[in-house]
């Protein structure tokens, strides 16, 4: 294995986009659009005066 200077160091370039990274950004759309989803059928729930209600 080579040892790097300083210089050599600095001028280490990185960072891929992983399988991780991917994940992370597609599980946080797909919370994104169920809140939108849960916060749509509860507006639309309320409009239409269609609430479940205690007794």
């Amino acid at each position: 294995m080579k040892k790097l200077d300083k210089e050599e160091l600095l001028d280490i370039k990185g960072g891929a986009i992983t399988g991780t990274y991917v994940n992370a950004i597609v599980r946080g759309i797909e919370s994104l659009l169920e809140l939108g989803r849960s916060f749509g059928s509860s507006i639309r729930r309320w409009m239409s005066n269609d609430i479940c209600r205690l007794p």
